[in-house]
């Protein structure tokens, strides 16, 4: 009873600490570019709204890179201290895509520090290209950790000796493993997805209540478009990595599609109760699901009644309402680029209507939910496996007794973290608009008396 109670801690508490952390990486990975995409708008049009915008942009991905550091350490700490196992067994074949991470966080915050720094004090190319830095970094370092992840889905790269101890690792074939090539663009395009629609969220909200200046549109429309052009293509990778996913993990394939029987010309299912008997109060469309995993109806398609019980993933209907959530928000805000896109192309202007506004205020917190709901799927449709063929989740926890206690602190630890990068955040976006602009004729002037 004890192992079963640590265990649904350390996962509740994962889950808490991943789910938190992970938008926050979002804004590491994507907000560099979309600062640099306004600072370069500001130096190329001279266009002072757009100076900025990346200067206000730059100074919030401060306050939360500065957060999403202490989250991240958090989740490093408790791989070690939640699965003792799995850091033992296979610490020295995932262990090396972390620390790859780890130089690329370190580098990201320096060029941050650099970047911030350099307002005022940098000529002006000199200061944009001290940012490009950013942007590969967070690249790279989303990179490092989804391709940790994607092992563990499709793990390679290693052999185990007789006594079951690790030998013969090798890096790259860890790091590029088969899952490497869809979860990673998939992760990234995410991110860009996320940090896009809620920036232009927040802007949105702003002309709701009457701010119509330039600044106010072109916070809009930067980090829209940005999300708009990754979103198609999202969805594009998303359709590749299900089929991946349908060929080399059909545990989970079938348990997010609710398949019971093998077989072909298998129902597409949207919503509904995933049950032994089938599929209730679901639309079904007979022979899509076959037809997107291969291109046919009478693609063989394996249900779970040819999986192992004890090799089932859990909670299917949870995880199935999860896929057709991320992927129905991702049709809507696929929907929602092509009104803006649309509109753009016949006025070069954002449509006119209270009502685009009002679905881009929601679409941050809609992509949000989109990406929880796909590592959702990612992660609990891999249980039982810590390590998919290699390792139990529950072979891999702690022992240790109070994990429960540690979640619990954990909750406490984020939920200061939260309200305080929410009232500075605030607090800094109220002083912009009472103040106005902060000398946006001469964003490169220098600041002697300030200084001084």
């Amino acid at each position: 009873m004890s192992s079963m109670s640590n265990l649904l801690a350390a996962r509740e508490q994962m889950a808490f600490t991943l789910g938190f952390h992970i938008v926050l990486s979002c804004l590491g990975v994507a907000l560099p570019a979309t600062i640099l995409i306004a600072n370069y708008i500001g130096l190329k049009k001279d266009d002072g709204a757009a100076m900025e915008l990346a200067r206000r942009w730059s100074k919030a991905m401060a306050v939360t890179f500065a957060v999403g550091a202490v989250t991240g350490t958090v989740l490093s700490f408790e791989f070690g201290l939640l699965w003792p196992q799995f850091e033992h067994r296979f610490g020295s074949v995932f262990g090396i895509a972390f620390a790859i991470e780890g130089i690329f966080f370190f580098l990201e915050a320096i060029f941050l520090a650099v970047y911030i720094y350099g307002w005022k004090r940098l000529r002006p190319w000199a200061h944009f290209w001290s940012g490009v830095p950013m942007v590969i970094t967070g690249i790279g370092g989303a990179f490092s950790v989804v391709a940790a992840n994607a092992w563990m889905n499709q793990p390679q790269g290693f052999t185990l000796d007789a006594a079951g101890r690790v030998t013969d690792v090798a890096p790259l074939k860890v790091l590029f493993n088969p899952a490497t090539g869809y979860e990673v663009p998939h992760m990234i395009l995410a991110a860009y997805m996320v940090v896009g629609f809620l920036v232009a969220s927040i802007y949105a909200v702003g002309m709701l209540k009457g701010r119509r200046d330039r600044l106010h549109r072109l916070g809009l429309v930067i980090p829209l478009t940005l999300a708009c052009t990754a979103t198609p293509i999202q969805l594009f990778v998303g359709d590749t990595a299900a089929r991946e996913v349908a060929d080399h993990q059909p545990a989970k394939f079938a348990a997010m599609e609710c398949i019971q029987k093998t077989g072909p010309d298998q129902t597409e299912y949207l919503g509904g109760i995933c049950t032994k008997d089938g599929v209730k109060a679901a639309i079904g469309i007979p022979g899509l699901d076959s037809f997107l995993v291969g291109f046919s109806k009478n693609t063989k398609v394996t249900g779970l009644n040819s999986i192992p019980d004890d090799e089932e993933p859990p909670v299917h209907t949870f995880l199935h309402l999860a896929f057709d959530a991320m992927v129905g928000i991702g049709t809507a805000l696929l929907a929602l680029g092509a009104w803006f896109a649309f509109a753009w192309w016949k006025r070069r202007d954002i449509p006119q209507t209270p009502w685009f506004l009002r679905a881009v205020s929601v679409s941050g917190a809609a992509a949000i939910l989109a990406l929880w709901c796909g590592w959702i799927v990612t992660e609990v449709g891999r249980q039982p496996w810590i390590v998919q063929g290699y390792m139990r989740t529950s072979e891999a926890v702690t022992e240790a007794e109070g994990i429960w206690f540690s979640f619990a602190l954990v909750l406490l630890l984020y939920a200061g973290l939260g309200t305080g990068a929410v009232l500075v955040l605030r607090a800094m976006s109220r002083r912009w608009r009472e103040g106005g602009a902060e000398d946006v004729q001469s964003p490169y002037a220098p600041q002697t008396e300030e200084v001084a």
